[in-house]
């Protein structure tokens, strides 16, 4: 359902098949609410996500309640997008399987990437100030969200006082992925950018039981690029500088981690 989120993530190559591939959705499942592409999702008590996305305190009966709230899926092709900026805000979405990039689009037309998100992360949290999104957020590969309609959590949440503190917590850590946003595009040169990417990366494998030194990036170079304020050159230049040094193995999108601690102190 909900999860704290680390600045930069992209699913890899090494996920086990159930989780890699989009869920598959019983042609007998029951499409609910307004959109056509909702279907019945998955109860989160019983979710193979659940340890990632809610509290662990939470008891049977305040997983039922999280149950009869979460009630549908949306998939989402590659390319196509969860919401636009501007989109009237109704509800948070949670990365069942797949990847997403969160964007921005500057006045003369430019995309600006603000984050990458993966399974058990959440999306949407932008659009809670304002009642309408400020951002596009577009599927990186085939994908599905779980769909958790806003006024009902906030009621849940009144009830459930681990949830409540899970949201808040949601709040705080994109806060806090904001600022170091800040200070790696202000403070780093592109060396340190494109490292600080790899080991994040790497960190937020291994906390889902992945590998941590190989993985499949489902962002483009130019895409990291976008995120990392660098131009694609640049990025290439990065990742070619650290094969030679012997710290990655880059092989298109497969990346294999050779040295970490080299890595971490560049």
């Amino acid at each position: 359902m909900l999860a704290v989120t680390d600045p930069v993530i992209a699913p890899g190559s090494d996920l086990p098949a159930a989780r890699a591939r989009v869920v598959p959705i019983h042609p007998l499942a029951r499409t609910t609410g307004t959109d056509p592409a909702a279907r019945r999702a998955p109860r989160c008590s019983a979710c193979a996500m659940r340890a990632l996305c809610i509290p662990a305190e939470l008891n049977a009966e305040e997983l039922a309640k999280l149950d009869a709230i979460i009630c549908s899926t949306r998939p989402v092709r590659r390319g196509d997008a969860l919401y636009r900026a501007g989109d009237a805000f109704h509800s948070l979405y949670a990365v069942r399987a797949g990847s997403f990039k969160s964007i921005v689009m500057h006045r003369d037309g430019r995309e600006h990437v603000t984050g990458f998100q993966i399974a058990g992360e959440a999306l949407g949290l932008d659009g809670i100030g304002t009642a309408q999104h400020n951002g596009d957020a577009i599927a990186l590969e085939d994908s599905v969200v779980c769909i958790i309609p806003f006024a009902q959590l906030e009621a849940a949440c009144r009830e459930i006082k681990p949830l409540q503190h899970h949201i808040y917590q949601m709040m705080s850590s994109e806060i806090v992925r904001e600022s170091s946003q800040m200070m790696l595009l202000g403070t780093m040169t592109a060396e340190q950018r494109v490292a600080t990417f790899l080991l994040n990366l790497s960190r937020r494998f291994k906390a889902r039981g992945f590998s941590a030194a190989e993985f499949n990036l489902r962002m483009t170079r130019e895409e990291i690029g976008c995120y990392l304020g660098m131009k694609l050159e640049t990025v290439s230049r990065m990742f070619s500088k650290f094969q030679r040094e012997r710290l990655v193995d880059a092989n298109g999108k497969t990346i294999r981690i050779v040295d970490a601690e080299g890595l971490a102190r560049v």
